[in-house]
């Protein structure tokens, strides 16, 4: 059965027009930055595990649904409940793995200089050009799609759908999955196109990084402040005061009500909004793309990318010595304009985001100042871990071959100064930001010297992570070259969920126990204080012997065949003979 699909794949694929198929492998090759998620640039293994993820969280779900709604006392309105809150658990998700694979994939569909210079003196289409594009990113987001949805597309229909309904459900299941993540795709194709046809290109570049940020946030906040409903009488008394047509994921569960019937309350005027929202998009989607590929391309061309300042004097900000100055500068530009770092970082940021949004909510909500609580000491813990970690994986990745050059040939200051300019970089741009917001959340919490004294133990905590990061470092931020699988972006991600996260957790418990003794609470402080002495120490001291490097080589492989002791004469002078 297996070698038969393959087979009719082949004959298929071989229908299709060989520039089509040429072109569709190298973008699909570029639909994601794989350098900078270590898997060495192997496009299949990495689809592989992106689809192995997606498919376990949705067989465990799907295993405890059947299972729960297995049981005997279980009444046909709590089975329906939780049907209900399960379809729209997984249309949320759904919509958050379609929006995180349009940041990640982000003007990839888009054509940039490289596929212009290369591809417009060739005899190829533009139709050609954007089919293959399209092709390699809607790939990214089928798999996204059929691999969350893979066992509970098959457990929910079973267990909804009785006789001929079975065949509905299971249509009314896929096609709303299906249609949430369109939606969110063309979504974010719309306003890349806008955009990219009204501004001119550099200023498209720009305003593009600050759109890539927003967005990343955005789809995470939705994820996670979405309200949830446990009832069919709940989310009908949420419909009648307008609560449920603020959020997509609504309206793609009026959708799927709407085909299958399955749950006993009317949702048309959602559904209504999910067919609204769909022309919508692909319209301007399919208006967008149009537009850039017949005048964008052109653009792309003409206009750069990047223009020098037309000022004869520049100035900046004083941050520190000239080499520190021009250190941090370097890194708040790449961050600015380099789409793989902002990629990257933004993973980390989103998520401290979110957190910190969390916080504030309550807030808000409550409409009264919170109690210092073991979970806003845990959350600001981990915003700062989040937002060191986050810059530290990315300093690895060049963001231009001009800065590593330029370096090596003006490095008149000793080794020991390039270092203490990374970590002021890293201060400035991770540190102190997260410092910052956590002291904007800590005034939402009463009473004053918890909150003060907590503020000064995250500022301690944050030197320590910054120096802890910042060992074994012998090169500059962003102008050293590296070998390709090599910066270990995921690895760094799980090692914070599974390594900080219960070390944080046991550290802001006995914080929240020291608080409100002096004596202890001085102890800490004072433990922190000498491991962050001691950690800038040793940092300062290795810095002094350190030795600059700008290229990572591998290391030299000597392969020997192992042939010298089959010679005559080795072999004599090895029996002792004469």
């Amino acid at each position: 059965m297996h070698k038969m699909a393959d087979e009719t794949a082949r004959r298929l694929a071989a229908r299709l027009p060989l520039e089509f198929r040429v072109l569709y492998r190298q973008f699909l090759l570029r639909v994601i930055d794989l350098e900078s998620l270590s898997i060495e640039a192997d496009i299949p293994r990495f689809l592989g595990q992106f689809a192995g993820v997606l498919i376990l969280i949705s067989v465990l779900q799907a295993v405890g649904f059947l299972i729960l709604s297995g049981k005997p006392h279980l009444t046909r309105e709590a089975l329906l409940g939780m049907a209900m809150q399960t379809e729209l658990s997984f249309l949320a998700g759904t919509m958050l793995v379609a929006g995180l694979a349009a940041v990640a994939t982000w003007d990839n569909i888009f054509p940039d200089r490289r596929d212009v210079m290369v591809l417009g003196p060739l005899p190829v289409g533009a139709r050609t050009i954007l089919a293959a594009k399209l092709l390699s990113s809607a790939s990214l987001l089928g798999i996204g799609t059929l691999a969350l949805n893979f066992a509970m597309g098959l457990a929910l229909p079973l267990v909804t759908g009785v006789g001929p309904r079975l065949v509905r459900a299971l249509a009314a299941y896929w096609f709303a999955a299906a249609s949430a993540s369109v939606f969110v795709y063309g979504a974010v194709l719309t306003i890349q196109g806008v955009t990219a046809a009204l501004l001119p290109r550099r200023w498209f570049l720009r305003l593009s990084a600050i759109l890539q940020l927003a967005a990343f946030a955005l789809f995470l906040s939705a994820w996670v402040f979405q309200p949830g409903v446990g009832a069919v009488q709940e989310l009908a008394r949420a419909g009648r005061l307008g609560v449920l047509a603020r959020w997509p994921a609504f309206w793609f569960l009026g959708l799927f009500n709407q085909i299958s019937r399955v749950f006993p309350v009317a949702l048309d005027s959602l559904a209504r909004r999910a067919w609204l929202g769909m022309a919508v998009v692909l319209a301007g989607a399919g208006t967008s793309l149009l537009l850039c590929y017949v005048r964008t391309m052109k653009k792309t061309v003409e206009q750069p990318d990047l223009e020098p300042a037309r000022a004869q004097r520049h100035w900046s900000l004083p941050l520190g010595g000239q080499l520190q100055t021009a250190i941090v500068c370097l890194s708040m530009r790449s961050l600015a304009r380099s789409r793989q770092h902002r990629v990257v970082y933004a993973f980390f940021l989103a998520i401290a985001f979110a957190i910190a949004v969390s916080t504030l909510t309550n807030v808000i909500t409550n409409r009264h100042m919170e109690p210092v609580t073991t979970g806003f000491l845990m959350s600001t813990l981990m915003m700062m871990c989040l937002g060191v970690a986050g810059l530290r994986s990315i300093f690895s990745l060049p963001v231009s071959l001009k800065a590593n050059w330029v370096l090596q040939v003006t490095q008149l200051s000793p080794p020991e100064r390039y270092i203490a300019a990374t970590r002021r970089a890293m201060l400035i741009l991770a540190t102190i930001p997260v410092w910052l917001t956590a002291a904007g959340l800590a005034l939402c919490h009463r009473p004053w010297h918890q909150a003060l004294g907590h503020l000064l133990i995250l500022a301690l905590a944050g030197s320590i992570m910054t120096d802890a990061a910042l060992i074994g470092i012998s090169k500059i931020p962003f102008a050293c070259s590296y070998l390709p699988g090599k910066s270990n972006v995921q690895y760094v991600f799980w090692a914070f969920a599974a390594g900080f996260t219960p070390m944080a957790m046991i550290f802001s418990r006995y914080e929240q126990t020291v608080l409100d003794n002096p004596l202890s609470y001085t102890a800490l402080v004072a433990i922190l204080v000498a491991a962050g002495a001691e950690l800038w120490l040793f940092n300062r001291q290795r810095a002094k012997s350190a030795v600059l490097y700008y290229e990572e080589l591998e290391s030299e492989a000597i392969t020997t065949l192992g042939i010298g002791s089959w010679l005559p004469g080795r072999e004599e002078a090895s029996s002792g003979r004469p």
